[in-house]
């Protein structure tokens, strides 16, 4: 079950650095707050799946799972319920707003993840 793939660490690391440059530099009205939550699924997809040995389509409910509970999170204000604030950081993280859209963003990055892989790359 567990096994390092350097391709998806190496894609893990670029996505990455990609949503810090988004967070830090793009403040506009859709990459920030549309295609950064695409890439964000895409991004924790990739973490998975360089450390776990997992079918394609497990990692990838699992990853979508995972972001509604984050986004739920939100919705339930567990930022402030943490006292965090004050952070930006864990507003940053974990945000602080649900958003319908943050939800069909999710999907429309495990739908490139399942296309990529099952699509293009042929895997279980």
């Amino acid at each position: 079950m567990l096994q390092f793939k350097k391709n998806y660490f190496l894609l893990t690391i670029l996505l990455f650095i990609i949503e810090v440059c988004i967070a830090l530099f793009i403040h506009d009205q859709f990459i920030r707050p549309y295609f950064g939550d695409v890439l964000v699924v895409i991004l924790i997809y990739c973490f998975v799946k360089s450390f776990f040995n997992i079918s394609v389509t497990k990692t990838a409910i699992g990853v979508l799972l995972f972001a509604f509970l984050i986004e739920t999170l939100q919705y339930f204000l567990i930022v402030e319920k943490l006292n965090l604030q004050d952070s930006k950081l864990a507003r940053t993280v974990i945000g602080t707003s649900f958003a319908w859209e943050d939800i069909l963003a999710y999907i429309a990055g495990i739908i490139i993840v399942i296309v990529i892989e099952k699509v293009l790359f042929k895997k279980k």
